[in-house]
């Protein structure tokens, strides 16, 4: 099991950030070899179920999301979300938090654990290392796009 914290500060206000990091579609624009899908009807609650599938042709799989948490921000006040990961092969769970920041920004702060189902623990350091890369980047793309 890999957990890894990423922190970004954006100059956004926190319901832009907020809208940036949560529409679910968005992620596949900017996690290569990935597209997300909500399978639930909107708009996103607590109980949205949404699918990332990644990788290429035979060697693609899921990751089954539930937003267990949804808090948007409001009046100032941080916002919340929790995704648990409920797929075959990745497990765990994320949380994206915005909150006000310096200067009327938004501070942002991406907490996640993730396990590969049939992963050692051996790799965990390549797949921390990984992670961090491939959601950093992710989070800073989107940030960057409105």
């Amino acid at each position: 099991m890999v957990n890894f914290l990423l922190e970004r500060t954006a100059p956004l206000p926190l319901d832009e950030a907020w809208r940036r990091l949560t529409e679910w579609p968005r992620h596949g624009d900017v996690v290569p070899l990935t597209r997300v899908t909500v399978v639930t009807p909107p708009p996103t609650r607590e109980g949205t179920v949404l699918v990332a599938r990644s990788g290429l042709g035979p060697l693609s799989f899921d990751d089954r999301m539930e937003v267990t948490v949804w808090r948007p921000p409001a009046d100032g006040e941080p916002g919340l979300c929790r995704l648990e990961k409920r797929g075959r092969v990745v497990l765990g769970w994320a949380e994206i938090e915005v909150r006000p920041g310096p200067g009327g920004r938004t501070r942002v702060v991406w907490r996640e654990e993730i396990r590969l189902r049939f992963l050692p623990a051996f790799f965990d350091p390549a797949l921390k290392a990984a992670a961090r890369s491939v959601f950093g980047r992710a989070a800073n793309a989107l940030l960057r796009r409105p």
